[in-house]
């Protein structure tokens, strides 16, 4: 019977999602937001429709284990250390500075110096789920930001051993607290030193034999195996499973196994994801927020304005602008999902009264609700920050533009934008380039090139670089939403100039035509007709046929795209093939 009623309240869950989800996207907003709602109006304290959230939360908790792995598939150990001061740094100090804020802040409110050092640590956490999954959606996971939150989220999750080591010693009474945490530190340390050193030597060898037997359900199957091993040794422990996914996902990243592996996840990681935020949703007390709801809302803002200052802040002292700083603060400014079972704990051991406990879970709970509107306020408040071209720059600039015509506005100056940029040297052709990452700039303009930091979306810079004379302009930004806006705001004031712009897949391309774009370049398809052409030659077929190919297919592709609603097919020929012939003739 049990059986029966959780595979109920999961196929309930499904449904939820399937009618709530795409409502959301129609409304272009998160799909972790409508997770979270659907969540929450099926749960206990909406229409109760499930009401077993606990037997749900356990299924749905993997979620968070695949999100990590394929970060880690995406990262490598050697990319890792790249970013080992931001984590250790940057994260530690956060994680610190943060839970010092809120032990003052409780302790100042009346709670037990025990209680607020529980409150203190679980509060510091943010939500490496949602965070990073919003991230991963946008495309943002690349970006500064997105590096930085990362790294912040990392240390966080490394944080979770000594705060659950924690509770059971405050419970007791404090004594030989600091051994303790030492000895679980050790513990914590000595089982990733062994994962990583042992995974380095077996694993390659391992995925090779499997690879081997050429069998794809066994191939996945040891690719689950990798995945939950690891996950439950370092459970054991005292870490999450998810760091321990996420290690894998790095052990994996360094093999040549690792694109397979991500395809082979990538369903399981989905699934079970959009349970977990719908759990997170079910959880949500809205009996206790609208019956203390003046209350709940002041501890949340104080926990959002409290995180995102600490966080800008040690931003800034690290060197990054006032726009990465805002925009990092806002995106790390919820509880986390380990709050949920730091206090869970506390509470069972008497740390935490039940009262306390459940007011603090709904806080956390409504915090990470608000996770896509406080990133969507970061995104906007990061725009609004970055610097834009002071009169004297946009000057130099106007002086520099003077002398140029017919030339070619590039925006971006990335790999894509270097290459053209050296293309159109070979020929001999000017062009003047933006970007928005000083070094780069910086760098560009060491070597003597016409690069200039500036927002290629801003009528001004367009203006000042003399847009009403230029021949073309390529867009070749990474982010997706930039490169629509600069590709408007070019439109705007040249209808009738050529805009040449690379798209990240078929989705992007469409929107981009819809900016404005002329031509639009999906990286993908034209990486696979290269391939598909190189493939062709080795198989004896000429250069001309290849060619032919090539370009049928390339027409067919763009047509799809000019023809967002394909023609109807024409009806079913009534004649004979011969009889057909005889009416040509």
């Amino acid at each position: 019977m049990h059986a029966n009623q959780s595979l109920q309240d999961v196929l309930i869950i499904l449904a939820a999602a399937v009618l709530v989800v795409p409502i959301f996207q129609r409304l272009r907003s998160s799909p972790v937001l409508g997770y979270l709602v659907a969540g929450t109006l099926i749960g206990p304290a909406g229409m109760a429709i499930v009401s077993d959230v606990h037997g749900v939360t356990v299924l749905a908790n993997f979620g968070v284990v695949f999100l990590l792995f394929t970060i880690g598939l995406e990262l490598s150990i050697e990319r890792l250390k790249a970013i080992r001061l931001h984590v250790f740094g940057l994260g530690g100090l956060q994680v610190i500075l943060t839970a010092a804020l809120f032990y003052l802040g409780a302790r100042w409110l009346g709670q037990p110096r025990e209680a607020a050092a529980i409150l203190a640590g679980g509060l510091a956490l943010s939500s490496t789920a949602i965070v990073l999954q919003i991230l991963v959606e946008r495309g943002e996971l690349s970006t500064r930001h997105g590096r930085l939150s990362f790294a912040v989220l990392l240390l966080q999750d490394l944080a979770v051993v000594p705060l659950l080591t924690l509770v059971p010693l405050l419970a007791a009474g404090g004594t030989r607290l600091a051994g303790a945490l030492g000895i679980a530190a050790l513990k914590a340390i000595g089982v990733l030193v062994i994962i990583v050193v042992v995974g380095r030597l077996i694993l390659r060898p391992a995925l090779r034999v499997v690879a081997a037997a050429k069998s794809p359900e066994l191939f996945t199957s040891v690719t689950l195996l990798v995945v939950l091993s690891v996950g439950y040794l370092t459970e054991l422990a005292g870490l999450s499973m998810a760091l321990g996914a996420f290690l894998a996902g790095l052990l994996i990243a360094e093999t040549e196994f690792r694109h397979q592996v991500e395809g082979d996840i990538q369903p399981f990681r989905g699934i079970l994801l959009a349970l977990f935020f719908m759990t997170v949703g079910m959880t949500i007390d809205l009996g206790l927020i609208v019956g203390q709801a003046p209350l709940v809302l002041a501890l949340v803002a104080a926990l959002v304005l409290g995180k995102a200052v600490v966080t800008g802040l040690l931003c800034r002292a690290f060197g990054f602008p006032f726009a990465v700083a805002a925009h990092v603060g806002l995106s790390l400014g919820q509880g986390g999902e380990f709050a949920f079972v730091l206090f869970s704990l506390a509470m069972t051991v008497g740390v935490l009264s039940p009262a306390t406990g459940q007011l603090m879970l709904a806080v956390v709970a409504l915090s990470m609700a608000l996770t896509p509107f406080l990133m969507a306020a970061g995104r906007l408040l990061a725009k609004a920050l970055s610097p834009r071209i002071v009169p004297a720059e946009l000057r130099r600039l106007e002086g520099d533009a003077r002398d140029f015509k017919g030339h070619v506005i590039i925006a971006g100056f990335g790999r894509v934008g270097q290459t053209i940029a050296r293309l159109l040297d070979a020929q001999r052709l000017p062009y003047m380039a933006f970007d928005l990452e000083p070094s780069r700039v910086a760098e560009g303009r060491a070597r003597g090139l016409p690069i200039y930091y500036g927002d290629a979306s801003r009528a001004e810079v367009l203006r000042a670089a003399g847009i009403d004379r230029a021949r073309a302009a390529v867009v070749t930004l990474d982010q997706p939403q930039a490169a629509e806006r600069a590709v408007e705001a070019i439109r705007r004031l040249c209808p009738m100039l050529d805009i040449h712009a690379r798209a990240r897949d078929h989705e992007h391309q469409v929107h981009l035509r819809a900016s404005g774009a002329t031509h639009v370049v999906p990286e993908m398809m034209e990486g696979s007709l290269r391939l598909g052409g190189l493939l062709l030659r080795s198989l004896g077929r000429s250069s001309e046929e290849v060619a032919e190919v090539l370009e049928e297919f390339r027409v067919e592709a763009y047509a799809k795209l000019t023809n967002l609603i394909p023609p109807k097919p024409d009806p079913a020929p009534t004649t004979s093939p011969e009889e057909r012939k005889r009416g040509a003739r």
